[in-house]
């Protein structure tokens, strides 16, 4: 009976707990007070009647003072129960009050033997009801046992705090300080100040156990799951029945206690930390989680093995009663043998065969309640021997736990506290994700956030629990998405691209140094079911990489190959079966994009270099171990992308960049040093000419050459001339671009038409449909085909003439007075090209080091920049009339001959190093007179595609005869017209 009345005041203490723990109950509650005072002021505006208020109101203080003042408790055990009238005296009755003392006592022994120990089960309730029947029994009788209060506390030592909801935690220390202020006074100033400090000490100690604490726990929890794998799949014999019966009682009850444990010290530690308002270490955090993975663990096995549970527990329920019946018999018999009479003898022997009677049937609550209730009676006058009556009280507690295992089960692992601690989830997927060999945990962890659904069903503050359960979803799934899945879709994608990418110079990946993680057990995960959704870890990854590998693809095709390579490989390493994109043109080689190098025309011509003769542009330095290339090939693929409308916009982007480059290009001319250097250099040609047979010296342009260094250099060590030389390279490059889409657009043209059979005889396919008179969508698709046949004709039969545009644009700007002096630009031609040949030798050099920056073997945008602009300026005839190749080809000649002459006359005389050095000197003169020949070619063969070969004189004149043959040729056709008029009438 105390014990059930002990039940029934911690119900209490609970109430009390809950509502002083709800603020908002209590915010609310005080606005609804100030609502009904402005209702008592104006009733009318409500619709409220004014006599009605009165007892609403005191209602509501009674309402108040009973529930939310938080003195259920003590409202309770302050009632008044002796009677008023002479009756019953309970405050007075010494019988009692001895009777009560020694319950308490006896139930708290019994408590305390097994609180903390393995086989704790409910001995925390109890140790609350104890405290609550403590605090009764001072209320109505007024005496301490000063010896039991110091026990009571000394608990608290053991046990310092109780959870009593999911996220509500009693300290029974304070409680009993509290209910009995006199009480304290018992104790000395040390054994207070211990009392309020043994909670902090508790915590530290947890905190530093916690770690092994999971480590028993989990080899305790996996051997016991093992144990009840194999005792479950073993089959039954029936020469065994009763043992095996036992051993799986044993082993249920195992797992139930496990539960127990591993529950409380969670609750226990998390509540703690979060009434006092301490921080946890992330090392704390993460062995919280992983006792709460043990705990689903425990859950999941006796679900998994349900059925087999399910009927094992009906026999061993059967057989618990038989071992009871058994004790109960032998006790009875011995109250049967004994002759002498009394009516206690026979309230006993009734209660036995009471007791006997209800456990012959199904174990129902009810039945064992009252087993129970008749063992207290048939217990007494010592029907049992001492080796008789603890195998029973096992047997009883034993039946207990196993006829209520799966709602005590279910009890115990469930985790709906973790709806209060959700900031530990967090770091716990950052383990998860950092500890990856342990990937299947994420399940049981899903399942505990699961648990906390339920409870939330009956939240009753909102107009809905749904809003709530989706505020819940939402939240879980944005950290999932936060600190799982979006890295884990990151990590994937760059492990895939470094892979892949193998061939670049990347950071260290060396595992042994930077460490490795096995990614790849997250896929092997079933599905976590959450909520109505499944969370396919597998299947997220996958549509990340196919939406960020399509999108990529989108903006850059011609990468297409190396994402199909990402995806090949996510297959083989992580087994994500992708989507392949399956997108336009994926399967041309298609290099940089035009629409790239439009757009970024003046990074272009600076980085790449131009091949006259092959007509390829070869990447400048690269940090790669390849460089990359733009050939025909490429412009026609990305020409077939985009379409030919195109090509003129390239144009006009080259038009717009040449713009710029020719303002800082008549700068340098305007220059008074470069101005008065070229303007001495033409007069002095001018006076010597006759004398060096029209050749302008090579030692002038060498001395221009030294003269210009003598301006300054920059931080590069770069002369004016150097940064010229660059300009005019650039203004090449743009030139051998818009030949190289020229020549683009032409191959796109062939490559499109070539499956028309003869270009000279197209059938009109429109008028075939009409002969055959078919339907109106035929005759139309006929007359688009026509369309796109005529256009892919014309477009293969001529191309633009770009050069000649870029000529007439710019030409007779040029050649404008005000423009004057670029006219000397002729004269500087031959110390640019004696720069340029010693720029052109030195990287060619370098392509035998082993530091190959600045190495580079062909740059022919210098000779199309000097014969355009040469074009541009009409100074071919200029540049001509100085012979300057022959000049340098004589001079070099000359020096060959005179090291050669040398070398015969010191042949004789045998000195090797003088030798080497004229070998050293002939080949370098060699090299140089190579080069100079180079650049004579590559000049020559550019002025080829400017007309180099007429005057802008000589043009004009073409263009007046053209136009003068139009005008002949429409009067002579008038003059027939007019002639034959009279035939036709």
């Amino acid at each position: 009976m105390y014990e059930h009345l002990g039940e029934l005041l911690t119900v209490l203490l609970t109430l009390d707990e809950i509502i002083d723990n709800h603020i908002t109950l209590k915010d609310h509650w005080t606005m609804y007070k100030r609502l009904l005072k402005s209702v008592h002021h104006n009733p009318s505006k409500f619709g409220i009647q004014e006599e009605k208020l009165k007892p609403f109101e005191k209602f509501l203080l009674k309402l108040e003072g009973q529930l939310l003042d938080g003195m259920i408790f003590q409202a309770c055990i302050e009632q008044q129960f002796d009677s008023l009238n002479g009756g019953v005296s309970v405050s007075k009755n010494s019988t009692f009050a001895e009777e009560f003392a020694h319950s308490i006592r006896s139930i708290f022994a019994n408590v305390e033997a097994k609180l903390g120990e393995p086989s704790e089960i409910d001995q925390r309730d109890k140790y609350v009801g104890i405290c609550g029947l403590f605090v009764l029994h001072f209320q109505i009788f007024r005496t301490i046992d000063k010896k039991f209060y110091k026990s009571l506390l000394d608990i608290c030592k053991k046990v310092p705090a109780i959870t009593l909801t999911a996220n509500i935690i009693w300290f029974p220390d304070n409680f009993l300080i509290q209910k009995i202020p006199a009480a304290a006074k018992l104790l000395d100033r040390k054994s207070l100040q211990a009392i309020k400090i043994h909670r902090d000490t508790f915590l530290q100690q947890k905190a530093q156990s916690l770690t092994k604490d999971v480590q028993s726990y989990y080899v305790f929890v996996s051997s016991w799951m093992m144990k009840m794998e194999s005792i479950l799949s073993k089959e039954q014999r029936m020469d065994k029945f009763a043992e095996d019966l036992t051993n799986r009682c044993n082993v249920f009850i195992q797992g139930f206690l496990y539960a127990y444990s591993i529950s409380t010290i969670i609750k226990t530690t998390m509540n703690l930390y979060m009434s006092m308002q301490k921080p946890m270490t992330k090392t704390s955090v993460k062995a919280l989680c992983r006792l709460v993975e043990l705990l689903k663990a425990i859950e999941h096995m006796f679900y998994r093995r349900s059925m087999v549970v399910a009927d094992s527990v009906s026999h061993i329920t059967q057989h618990l009663q038989h071992q009871a019946l058994n004790s109960i018999s032998v006790a009875k018999k011995r109250v049967i043998s004994d002759k002498k009479y009394s009516e206690q003898r026979l309230d006993v022997l009734s209660a036995l065969v009471l007791a006997e009677n209800t456990l012959n049937g199904p174990s129902t609550k009810q039945r064992r309640l009252i087993v129970s209730l008749a063992l207290s009676v048939g217990t007494q006058m010592k029907t049992f021997k001492d080796e008789e009556l603890f195998p029973l009280q096992v047997v009883m507690k034993k039946l207990d736990l196993i006829s209520e295992l799966r709602e005590r089960v279910q009890t115990q692992c469930d985790c709906c506290f973790l709806y209060w601690h959700r900031a530990v989830f967090p770091i716990y997927l950052d383990d998860v994700y950092e500890n990856a060999v342990d990937a299947a945990r994420l399940h049981y962890m899903f399942s505990a956030l699961r648990d906390c659904v339920p409870a939330m069903m009956h939240a009753r503050h909102l107009a809905s629990y749904e809003i709530l359960l989706d505020c819940y979803d939402k939240e879980i799934m944005e950290i999932l998405n936060e600190h799982l899945l979006d890295k884990l879709c990151k990590e994937i994608e760059k492990d895939l691209r470094l892979s892949v990418h193998t061939h670049l110079k990347l950071d260290d990946r060396n595992p042994f140094k930077v460490g490795m993680k096995d990614l790849a057990l997250f896929f092997s995960l079933n599905p976590i079911r959450f909520f109505n959704r499944f969370i396919n870890i597998r299947a997220y990854v996958t549509h990340y990489l196919d939406k960020t590998f399509y999108n990529l693809t989108t903006v850059a095709l011609h990468d297409w190959a190396t994402y199909s390579e990402m995806r090949n490989l996510a297959t083989q390493r992580y087994g994500l079966v992708m989507t392949e994109a399956h997108l336009p043109s994926q399967t041309l080689e298609q290099g940089l994009d035009v629409l790239e190098i439009m757009r970024n025309i003046h990074i272009f011509v600076s980085r790449y270099l131009y091949n006259l003769n092959n007509q390829i542009f070869i990447e400048r330095t690269s940090n790669n171990k390849h460089l990359n290339t733009i050939n025909i090939r490429h412009i026609a693929n990305s020409i077939r992308t985009h379409g030919t409308g195109i090509m003129n916009t390239t144009v006009n982007f080259t038009y717009q960049f040449l713009k710029k480059k020719f303002y800082i290009f008549s700068q340098f001319m305007y220059d008074e040093h470069i101005k008065s250097r070229l303007i001495k250099d033409i007069r002095f040609f001018r006076e010597i000419k006759d004398q060096n047979d029209h050749k302008y010296p090579f030692d002038r342009a060498e001395k221009f050459n030294r003269g210009i260094r003598k301006l300054g250099i920059t931080p590069e060590g770069q002369s004016y001339l150097d940064q010229f030389r660059q300009l005019i390279s650039q203004i090449g490059n743009a030139m051998g671009y818009v030949r190289m889409i020229r020549s683009g657009g032409l191959h796109c043209s062939s490559n499109a038409i070539r499956f028309v059979p003869d270009l000279e005889d197209i059938v009109n396919f429109e008028e075939l449909v009409k002969e055959e008179g078919l339907a109106e969508e035929t005759l139309k698709a006929a007359r688009h085909l026509d369309s796109v046949l005529s256009d892919h004709t014309r477009n293969s039969a001529e191309g633009t003439e770009y050069f000649k545009m870029l000529v007439d644009v710019f030409a007779p700007e040029f050649r404008r007075p005000k423009n004057i002096h670029l006219r000397n630009f002729y004269i500087i031609v031959p110390p640019l090209t004696l720069n340029f040949v010693e720029h052109s030798i030195s990287c060619k050099e370098k392509l035998n080091k082993k530091n190959k920056i600045g190495a580079a073997f062909t740059d022919d945008g210098f000779a199309m920049g000097v014969a355009y602009i040469l074009k541009l300026l009409d100074q071919y005839r200029e540049f001509d009339s100085l012979h300057w190749f022959q000049s340098v080809r004589e001079k070099y000649l000359k020096e060959i001959r005179a090291v050669a002459k040398q070398q015969n006359v010191q042949s004789t005389s045998q000195d090797e190093k003088l030798l080497q050095t004229m070998n050293l000197t002939q080949k370098r003169l060699d090299v140089y007179l190579q080069e100079f020949e180079l650049l004579y070619f590559s000049l020559s063969s550019a002025r080829i595609f400017f007309r180099a070969d007429k005057t802008a004189a000589e043009e004009n004149q073409e263009k007046k005869e053209k136009e003068e043959e139009t005008k002949t040729s429409n009067g002579d056709l008038s003059d027939s017209t007019g002639s034959a008029d009279p035939v036709v009438k």
